[in-house]
């Protein structure tokens, strides 16, 4: 029988390597496939880390947001960037292998995690929600909610202030640019933009052939 703590222990080290070895490839590699898959990697390991620090909220906020919404953007502009359709076919094969070594990577992360939940280890420390006799989801919320409130209303407003900036460097003016300026569009009169103008039906006139010159006879 396996003692869970050491168990839980080995996991830890695991997951710890894959993500430090997964990040330093995504610095180091050539390919910007090979990267981002590697950076889902990276973030895969890491929430495992947190589900063993028993951070379920984390761990299933980084997969939702981060791995399956901002890196599948990612990883849809990458492949988009070369249009060749003979050129995508060939990469699907050429990074398949790539794909699959991730994936195993990730199942088999994902049952030694299962091995650990299963064996209720506690060796990272009294978790508070367990303490409060509550999820560590409803326990995260009740925290940031009422004891750090004004914390989480300063990280709002700073994303907020984040967003306007955002929002104003994309609407000043720059020389070369051309702009769609919607309210002279709205101001237009129609009965301007187009003229009919009423025209009599003009026939050409049939030029006539030369007439063909007299050869003189000898």
């Amino acid at each position: 029988m396996i003692d869970p703590n050491f168990f839980q222990l080995i996991c830890f080290y695991a997951f710890g390597a894959i993500t430090v070895g997964a990040a330093i490839a995504v610095i180091s590699l050539r390919n910007t496939v090979h990267a981002v898959l590697s950076l889902v990697l990276t973030f895969f390991s890491t929430a495992c880390i947190w589900m063993l620090a028993e951070a379920e909220f984390l761990a299933v906020a980084l997969i939702v947001v981060y791995v399956g919404a901002v890196m599948v953007l990612f990883l849809f502009v990458v492949m988009m960037l070369d249009i060749d359709q003979v050129k995508i076919r060939e990469g699907f094969v050429r990074f398949l292998p790539v794909g699959l070594v991730v994936a195993v990577v990730m199942l088999v992360e994902m049952l030694a995690l299962i091995g650990v939940r299963a064996m209720h280890a506690q060796t990272l420390g009294v978790n508070p929600a367990t303490v409060a006799g509550q999820s560590n989801t409803a326990w995260l919320g009740t925290a940031l909610y009422t004891h750090y409130l004004l914390p989480f209303e300063v990280a709002a407003l700073i994303l907020t202030v984040g967003v306007v900036a955002a929002v104003a460097l994309t609407l000043r003016q720059r020389s070369g640019s051309k702009r769609q300026m919607a309210a002279e569009q709205v101001a237009v009169d129609p009965r301007a933009r187009v003229r009919l103008v009423k025209m009599d039906a003009v026939r050409p006139p049939v030029a006539e052939p030369p007439a063909a010159s007299e050869e003189p006879k000898a």
